[in-house]
């Protein structure tokens, strides 16, 4: 005799099936980066067209379990989202964390001077042929 799931929820405690489906809807709202682009009606050549980089840049991207937050920032951007970095503690409401994987400007070059203008140097090999 065949037994639905139905048939088996519906014997459980209510506390019981209440948790399995709050389980079941948090699961549903973890995706991946392909499923997200997948979900935005992208393709791998469109996205990385957008990006600036090669279509198998887009690949290595979405194998990858370890990314810079820029590079996510990136390819969320990409798709046309913000991304947003969430603390959650046991004790406290969740938390956004900023300052991590924002653009920031290229720092400014500092004028340098160039090697044979450099008056420390010549000051000391003049005091050594001296000697």
């Amino acid at each position: 005799m065949t037994v639905t799931l139905e048939e088996i929820l519906n014997q459980m405690p209510e506390e019981r099936r209440t948790r399995i489906f709050k389980r079941a809807d948090e699961i549903r709202q973890e995706i991946n980066l392909r499923e997200m682009r997948g979900l935005r009606k992208l393709t791998q050549a469109r996205l990385s067209k957008k990006l600036k980089i090669g279509q198998e840049g887009i690949s290595r991207i979405e194998k990858r379990t370890d990314l810079y937050l820029s590079t996510l920032r990136n390819y969320v951007e990409g798709l046309g989202g913000k991304l947003s970095l969430i603390v959650e503690f046991p004790d406290r409401a969740p938390v956004v964390l900023s300052g991590f994987g924002e653009k920031r400007e290229a720092p400014k070059p500092t004028k340098r001077t160039p090697k044979g203008s450099r008056r420390t140097a010549g000051a000391k090999t003049s005091k050594r042929l001296a000697a």
